[in-house]
């Protein structure tokens, strides 16, 4: 399929709550974001370079590669919530993130971080600092920001699999819902 040249590449960048786990991809909420920006006269491709387990750190290893053969505009940062649940430094999640930031912007991509938050089965000072981090590097770096991935969804158990870690089809429209509006600030007018 021939695409516009003036079409705009939205790469998504994520873990498993962004690759469609459990679901199938053709479910996920980068899925309905494409369908989305085609309903809203946008041209934007959204490529999903998602992985089910990525880290921070296999992330920022694996990003440089996926900007030059994507050449993105937009980039959506979705990592870190398997650094959480390992319980790996905070600091070098930060740096992680960082890097990744700075990669993308020395990209020419603008860059929009996703907040990412722990389960409440997790220690819970571990817990705060974790999700502290995401609005920090947000502000130090000026990027837009999504506070938190899973805000509306996490209190819901019959919007998870049975594994309570992922959400299930019926969750990907609000997952959307969350990212969408920090997504269509950033977007250009149509």
């Amino acid at each position: 399929m021939a695409h516009a040249a003036d079409e705009s590449v939205l790469l998504v960048f994520g873990d498993s709550l962004s690759s469609g786990y459990g679901i199938g991809s053709g479910r996920s909420w980068p899925v309905l974001m494409q369908r989305q920006l085609q309903d809203s006269g946008r041209m934007v491709r959204v490529v999903n370079a998602s992985r089910k387990g990525e880290t921070s750190e296999r992330g920022r290893k694996r990003l440089q590669a996926l900007l030059e053969k994507n050449k993105p505009s937009f980039v959506i940062l979705q990592l870190g919530a398997n650094d959480g649940l390992r319980k790996r430094s905070l600091e070098t999640l930060k740096k992680n993130l960082n890097d990744m930031l700075s990669m993308i912007r020395a990209s020419g991509a603008i860059p929009i971080l996703v907040g990412m938050e722990l389960p409440p089965d997790y220690e819970f000072r571990y817990a705060e600092r974790f999700a502290a981090v995401y609005p920090d590097v947000a502000q130090e770096n000026g990027s837009a920001f999504v506070p938190f991935l899973l805000n509306n969804v996490v209190d819901h158990p019959e919007l998870f699999l049975p594994d309570h870690r992922h959400p299930n089809a019926d969750a990907q429209s609000m997952l959307l819902d969350n990212v969408w509006p920090v997504l269509n600030s950033v977007l250009p007018p149509r």
